[in-house]
């Protein structure tokens, strides 16, 4: 599906529409800015796209097109690329609903090319932060005026606010194991903690890596961002720093609970071991006098003693008793 945002900014009135609303040559139409989102596009409407409406480098078909390609993989890493007549950015969405699901934290691909008319996204997933800013455009369509690395600011601003919830779920998560970290079973917590760890390693990657983005676009290495823009990238940036450092200290936490689970474990497993030796050595001597008394010598005055087999009981309590009470005195039960 393509949707198309056109902007005059003499008349200063924009228009939504499809692709019939897109001007047959965008490079040469200054008093137009055009925002063309493709969420999952179709081959016909891929072929529209980067064949007859606005023709990109292969390389750069070929990035946009990965998750189409390639769906059991990963989305494509965070990057930028100047090229003579536009700019290519790729970054990676968290997608809404996969929080809390297991293994690896779940992201999208945004791909974003950029001119000085024309804003190009394409996307094949849903994408909250597209919307919000399409919602915005319907509310104030004047902020297009700005031009496309306006609007193309307004998308990474609202995808990277995206993963303030997942931050705060993973804080909040590992506040509750933390919590809870003595009184669970310890599979359950192993699992849980290794679950999260991967999130947060995935998370962590991508955001390192759309912040090292961010701070080349704000640098002013590319020519296509004006430099009346750059405050807002850099916004952006401080956003993917703090987030940056929160994912270090969640990481820095699981590590923590991690030792500190393995050393419960281990603790708790040398004090059922310590149980089971006092046990099997208060018995021990017990063992050995019912092992003397159970050989089959005739000469042994105690078979014909009618006071025989409770002297032996009472030998064997005495030892068990003898040996729990040196334990306890040494504080070793």
């Amino acid at each position: 599906m393509i949707r198309v945002y056109l902007f005059d900014r003499k008349a200063g009135v924009g228009q939504w529409g499809g692709p019939d609303l897109l001007p047959p040559l965008p490079a040469n139409s200054p008093d137009h800015v055009v925002w063309v989102d493709a969420l999952n596009p179709s081959a016909e409407e891929d072929d529209f796209l980067f064949n007859r409406w606005f023709p990109v480098h292969t390389l750069t078909h070929e990035d946009i097109c990965r998750p189409a390609r390639m769906p059991e993989q990963s989305p494509h890493l965070p990057k930028v690329e100047e090229f003579s007549d536009y700019l290519f950015v790729i970054t990676n969405p968290v997608l809404s609903g996969k929080i809390d699901a297991p293994g690896a934290l779940e992201a999208g691909q945004l791909s974003a090319v950029l001119t000085r008319q024309v804003l190009l996204t394409v996307h094949y997933c849903d994408l909250e932060g597209i919307e919000e800013v399409m919602g915005q455009l319907h509310r104030h369509g004047e902020l297009a005026q700005r031009g496309p690395d306006y609007l193309f600011h307004l998308v990474l601003d609202a995808t990277v606010d995206a993963y303030v919830p997942l931050l705060e779920t993973i804080e909040n998560k590992l506040d509750d194991i933390e919590q809870t970290l003595f009184h669970s079973r310890a599979c359950i917590v192993l699992d849980q903690l290794l679950g999260w760890k991967r999130k947060i390693v995935s998370l962590r990657k991508t955001v390192l890596h759309e912040r090292e983005v961010l701070h080349r676009m704000v640098r002013g290495e590319f020519k296509l961002i004006e430099s009346r823009e750059v405050a807002y990238y850099r916004d952006v940036s401080d956003h993917l720093f703090r987030f940056a450092e929160m994912l270090e200290t969640s990481r820095e936490m699981v590590s923590d609970l991690l030792q500190n689970h393995l050393a419960h474990a281990s603790h708790r497993l040398n004090e059922v071991m310590k149980v089971l030796t006092a046990v099997s050595t208060i018995i021990l001597p017990m063992s050995l006098i019912s092992g003397i008394y159970g050989m089959n010598f005739q000469q042994m005055p105690e078979l014909h003693w009618s006071l025989g087999y409770p002297m032996a009981l009472f030998l064997m309590i005495g030892a068990g008793t003898i040996t729990y009470w040196f334990y306890r005195s040494r504080g070793w039960l």
